[in-house]
């Protein structure tokens, strides 16, 4: 064998039944169908029961989703200091596990929102009507303020006492400070969701193994790590709104529209960097 050399042709395609990755799959045959965008207004969903259905599921994530973070948001606060509680870690891993698992439950049924600004990226994408979009974000509010009332009915008092989960700029920062962290955050999140759930990977990279809620929930926790600080992480307007009305003082309302105006923003952001760069179809030349 020796003084043989294998042809470069033939050891790139010693295994044809390996698909490529990344951008060199773009080389092949491969055409990717585009699904037809959703109407933007679909009156007959509204006498489907799959329609209501995906609200009731959106409303039930939601308020699990309230009631286990902020029950442990309130531990974390009545603990004499970090060590005797689950500290920020732990209250990131809480809403991050959460997330991970409540998409992974109701991501067949609703597509496993359970937050307004990820609804809205993908209203913007046309990927859901807007009927279904609205109902979506009434039903993840409703089910977000019922996930903190219930939190407040078994510690009425610790509850009031120490904040009740509600999300304020730090003392330290400022608005704007809030503000871009809950723009770049959403970002984050809203970036994963269309990346973990974008069909034109199974045209592409279909061989590379993907468990769609788990990136999600992992963005969802990196995110908590590092904006907990500066105002508790929103990066969900349902989850700030219940929070805020359940423990209803002055100063959780002053800053709430950081929480509805930063979100919005990342997802729309999101929604056009994923579609316009990111899904771009290139030009394929006839031969």
């Amino acid at each position: 064998m020796e003084g043989k050399e294998e042809d470069v042709n033939v050891g790139a395609n010693k295994f044809p039944e390996r698909q490529p990755i990344g951008t060199s799959a773009q080389t092949e045959s491969k055409d990717y169908q585009e699904p037809p965008p959703a109407p933007f207004f679909e009156p007959g969903e509204l006498k489907s029961w799959s329609f209501y259905r995906a609200g009731i599921a959106e409303f039930i994530a939601t308020f699990l989703f309230l009631y286990i973070t902020v029950l442990t948001v309130m531990g974390v606060k009545r603990a004499p200091n970090m060590c005797a509680s689950v500290g920020i870690q732990g209250i990131a891993w809480a809403f991050g596990g959460m997330i991970f698992a409540l998409v992974y439950c109701t991501a067949g049924i609703s597509g496993g929102h359970i937050n307004p600004a990820v609804t809205f990226g993908l209203f913007l994408a046309r990927k859901l009507s807007l009927t279904r979009a609205l109902f979506y974000i009434i039903m993840q509010c409703l089910g977000a303020i019922c996930g903190a009332g219930v939190v407040k009915g078994f510690q009425t008092g610790p509850y009031q006492a120490n904040g009740g989960g509600a999300n304020v700029v730090a003392h330290g920062y400022t608005k704007g400070s809030g503000l871009g962290a809950e723009i770049i955050g959403t970002f984050v999140l809203v970036y994963t969701v269309f990346s973990a759930t974008d069909a034109k990977r199974s045209a592409r990279d279909s061989h590379v193994p993907i468990l769609a809620p788990l990136p999600i929930g992992f963005a969802v926790f990196l995110v908590h790590l590092a904006t907990i600080p500066i105002a508790g992480t929103g990066i969900n307007p349902a989850r700030s709104l219940g929070a805020a009305i359940i423990y209803n003082k002055d100063h959780a309302w002053d800053d709430h529209w950081i929480f509805w105006v930063g979100p919005f923003i990342g997802a729309a952001l999101a929604a056009l960097y994923h579609q316009i760069v990111i899904r771009a179809i290139p030009f394929k030349s006839k031969s």
